[in-house]
């Protein structure tokens, strides 16, 4: 499995992004998620979403403002973020693993990261 992310990009405090993630290789059975980093910062989890889509788990700092979806027939992950903060600015990463889960350590496949910096 390959993942590309696009999406990135400068943004204003209060303004949104969408972040795609597209899979090569069949990803319609497996958990997505999206992981980011900040400078200087362990990488943290952000979103996670179940192979069907009925499934979405979010952290705490981004509940409410950012969505996570997926369409299994483009093999693509998306992430929808509103509202957003200086303290979003970090490198987002998608990955890809068997069953949910909301650690870093536990996804088998990653993408190239996609860098969002969020002025104040």
């Amino acid at each position: 499995v390959q993942l590309l992310a696009s999406g990135g990009g400068l943004v204003q405090a209060g303004g949104s992004l969408r972040f795609s993630c597209a899979a090569s290789g069949r990803t319609s059975t497996y958990a997505m998620g999206w992981f980011r980093q900040a400078p200087g910062k362990e990488r943290e989890f952000v979103a996670a979403i179940n192979w069907s889509g009925f499934s979405t788990y979010y952290a705490d700092s981004v509940k409410g403002r950012f969505t996570i979806s997926r369409d299994n027939a483009k093999n693509t992950l998306y992430l929808q973020m509103n509202s957003l903060r200086p303290e979003d600015t970090a490198v987002y990463y998608c990955a890809v693993r068997k069953g949910i889960a909301t650690t870093s350590n536990q996804y088998d496949y990653w993408g190239q990261g996609t860098l969002v910096t969020v002025s104040s």
